[in-house]
């Protein structure tokens, strides 16, 4: 639980591990070989270019560690509008890999990801407009986004979006809306929302009391390590 109901921003978004990863969701080349990722790529496959771009930033899957080249390969994808070498571009820029560290092209390339709908650029805006990391810091817009990743089912960004409705961070303070989002999260087996739901229950915000399904998501929270939520358990034991 949180004192008073409220908790630290930024130890939440902590809480939910908010990182830079590189990802490749239409994964049509993640399994396949090498050679046969290499010949897709050099005659334009841009999902292919992509994945090698992936690849030689990760240092993996029968590839040398090589930025340069992974930049290389997610420009060619790019040329060919792929969504998620645009975000995966972003990524370098954030990290400079292969690139001049420049957050404001990050933001440039997550931006234009995002507005395709590639979840992980618009969980990554909503946490750079949330934290202020580059940008002016801007609740609204950091909610703006992460609606948009939460709606295609993220559940730790879901989770994230009950928390903004928790406490009225770039929305109106909303405890029926928090519980919804809460729930969609802690359903997808989210241990912060269960967490955050179990607490709800337990003092009946936006619920009914309920002390039976406050440790019900106590308790799932707890399984996955939550400390809060063994905390809780540990309270309501006594």
């Amino acid at each position: 639980m949180w004192k008073g109901g409220k908790m630290n921003l930024k130890h939440f978004l902590l809480g939910c591990i908010v990182t830079a990863v590189v990802t490749n969701g239409e994964a049509k080349f993640k399994d396949v070989s090498i050679d046969i990722v290499q010949r897709a790529a050099e005659v334009g496959d841009a999902q292919a270019q992509t994945e090698l771009g992936i690849r030689y930033g990760r240092g993996d899957k029968g590839v040398d560690l090589n930025y340069e080249k992974a930049v290389c390969w997610l420009r060619k994808a790019i040329e060919q509008e792929d969504a998620y070498a645009q975000y995966n571009l972003g990524i370098a820029y954030y990290n400079g890999a292969g690139v001049e560290k420049d957050i404001e092209q990050a933001i440039d390339w997550f931006r234009k990801a995002g507005e395709r709908g590639i979840v992980p650029a618009q969980d990554f805006l909503g946490y750079l407009y949330a934290s202020g990391e580059g940008i002016k810091k801007d609740f609204k817009q950091a909610a703006y986004w992460w609606r948009k990743a939460a709606e295609q089912g993220d559940a730790k960004v879901q989770g994230i979006l009950g928390y903004l409705y928790t406490n009225g961070y770039g929305v109106e303070k909303d405890i029926v809306q928090a519980v919804y989002w809460y729930r969609k999260a802690a359903e997808q087996g989210f241990a912060p929302a269960q967490s955050n739901l179990g607490y709800l229950y337990a003092n009946g915000y936006g619920v009914e009391k309920d002390i039976v399904q406050a440790v019900y998501w106590y308790r799932k929270a707890a399984e996955q390590g939550d400390a809060r939520a063994k905390a809780a358990l540990d309270y309501l034991s006594r």
